[in-house]
Parts: C-alpha cells; structure tokens; sequence
C-alpha cells in the first residue's frame, strides 16, 4: 500500500509539473496574443498554425544562445538566482487541491501532492523565498542597474507580504483552518465561496499578488526604461529563460490560489444536481478550476496591456499607507461581523 502511495504522489507530481510548465510556456504566446489583440494587430503568427509552436522556438532560441558570464560577477551565485527563482516558483503548487478524490479500482486517490494543514503557511513562506533568487541574481552580476532591481524586488516584496498576510488573516477568522484542501471544501456551493464573505479582503491579495510577482503595473524590479532589464540585466540563454519562466510559473500559481481559496476552486453551482458519477464531478471539477485559473491569468495580462507602471514612491505609499490600513480595517469588520453572527444568528 505505501509503494503504492509513493507511485501515485510520483505521477501525480509528475502531471502538476509538466501542466505548470506548459501553462508557463503558453502563457508567453498567449502573453503576445493578448498584446496584439488590445493593440490591433496579429501577434506570432508564422510558427505553426496561429502561432502555436512559438513556444518551442522561443525556447530553442533560449537553449542554443552563448551562454555569458560577466567577468566581474560572482559565478556560483550568479548561477544560484535563476536557480532558486525556479525551484521556488515550481514547489509552490504541492498544497493546492486540484480536485476531489478519484476513486481508481479499490483505491481513493487525492488530488493534491501534499495536503498540508498549514498550506497558507506554506505558500507565504515559498513566496517569501522566491525573493532571494531576485536578489542574489542582482547582486552577483555586479551590475548597478542589476543591483537597483534586484533591491526594488526586495524592497516591495517586503512591503506588499505584509497587506498580503493582513488580507489572508481576515480571510481565516472566517473559514478558521489554514489547510486549503479544508478551504476549499467549505466553498461547496455557490454562494458560499469566500468572495462574497470578503470582497475587500480579496481586492488586496489580488493587488499583493500583481506586485508579488512583479507584474505591471508593479514591474519596477525589471523596469526596462530605467533599469536597462532590472535584475536580469547581464544573464543569457537559459539563465535568462529561468528567471522569465519563474514569473509564468508565479502568475500561475497566483492565479490558482486565488481561485481556490476565493473563488471555490473545483467547486461549481449545482456540481451534485447533475446526477452524475463521484469521478465524473471530480474531473469537471478540475476543467473548471482550471478555467478559473486562465480567466485570473488573462487578467493579469489585460492589466498588462492596459495600465501603466507606477512610479516607485506611488508604489510604496500604496502598499504602506493604503493596503496594510484597509486590511487592518478588514480584519476588524471581520471581527464585528462574526461577533454579530455569533449573536443574533
């Protein structure tokens, strides 16, 4: 039985992992798709039908570039960041429940590589280390352009974690569990997915995790008109690849997390009314978490396209001045609003 339970985690991690990168990779083309589409025009269209195999030749064109490192840089550190970037940016989709339970034969198999009871915990702390990858990319190219991203990314990962975690608290006074397979349960309906209990709470982990992974218009770390390319100013060839890789894979699993613990992950309206098997609700469960995650990813995308980057003094003031008061704010009318429901219902 326990062979067996490794042999399903295995393929099971095997399955997220390929998923997170194809949906990385794609994201690159649907990336220029949406640009051309809200700018009239085509976008890649010659590699294959609609330009579909551009991917591929993006990432061939990343394999067989010269590889470069700057004579003054340090080597293993310089090596290290895209490294780390990567690493962190892939594990942090082990606790996120993609389904309900599959029942294969006489065995019950789970939907989530990790079902860990502190998985909130868990994600903060990825989040929070994914950073260092940044930083010691910056550092190590002994580059000042390198450097000056590579502190921004820094500085405003510490600034927005923070209203982050605040926004996440209000969300756990209402669900009280930190594990997100429990979360995410507790949306079974329509009406009861968190969105609806914490609208606020919401808007500020969706801001948090544009400046997380430092999409526009909170792209300051890279910043190309002041910045040269920001942190990843002196890497090349796949080095390069992993770190814009890094920012795919977190916006993916950004999008994923939102979905799940607001938005009711797998769960749909009406999932039990459809008189259909436990396997067949589990598997358009998972279809339907998925496109919840492409619509967050479009999302972020249309942003992209739409709104312009922010100076780095409107950057902090939001995050320090506005975000982390309105989830303070947040948590306290959580509070009332549970004391008064404890009371009267």
């Amino acid at each position: 039985m326990e062979f067996a339970f490794i042999i399903e985690k295995f393929i099971l991690i095997i399955v997220v992992f390929v998923i997170t990168l194809v949906i990385a990779m794609y994201s690159t083309l649907a990336e220029r798709k949406v640009a051309g589409f809200m700018q009239d025009r085509l976008g890649p269209d010659r590699a294959g039908i609609f330009g579909i195999l551009q991917p591929l030749c993006d990432g061939g064109k990343f394999f067989f570039k010269e590889e470069i490192i700057p004579a003054g840089a340090h080597r293993p550190l310089f090596i290290l960041g895209p490294t780390l970037a990567i690493i962190t940016a892939c594990i942090g989709s082990a606790v996120i429940p993609w389904g309900q339970a599959l029942t294969i034969g006489d065995r019950v198999v789970e939907l989530q590589v990790a079902d860990v009871n502190v998985g909130i915990l868990y994600i903060f702390g990825v989040v929070a280390l994914g950073v260092y990858g940044i930083m010691l990319g910056g550092w190590a190219s002994n580059n000042k352009f390198s450097l000056m991203g590579a502190v921004r990314a820094a500085s405003q990962s510490i600034s927005y974690e923070l209203a982050m975690g605040l926004s996440i608290i209000a969300l756990l006074m209402v669900t009280q569990s930190l594990s997100l397979k429990e979360i995410v349960a507790q949306q079974e309906g329509f009406v009861n997915w968190n969105i609806w209990a914490q609208p606020l709470g919401f808007l500020i982990f969706l801001i948090c995790a544009f400046a997380e992974t430092n999409r526009v218009p909170f792209d300051l770390p890279e910043c190309e008109t002041e910045l040269v390319g920001g942190y990843h100013t002196e890497y090349s060839s796949m080095k390069l690849g992993l770190y814009m890789f890094s920012e795919y894979i977190n916006m993916f699993v950004s999008s994923a997390l939102m979905a799940a613990i607001y938005f009711g992950g797998y769960n749909f309206p009406f999932m039990y009314d459809l008189g259909l098997s436990a396997n067949w609700i589990t598997i358009i469960g998972v279809f339907v978490f998925f496109i919840k995650i492409i619509a967050f990813i479009f999302f972020f995308m249309w942003i992209r396209w739409t709104l312009p980057r922010f100076r780095y003094d409107q950057l902090m003031n939001l995050g320090w001045k506005m975000l982390i008061p309105l989830a303070l704010a947040n948590i306290a009318l959580t509070g009332v609003f549970i004391i008064l429901k404890d009371k009267f219902f």
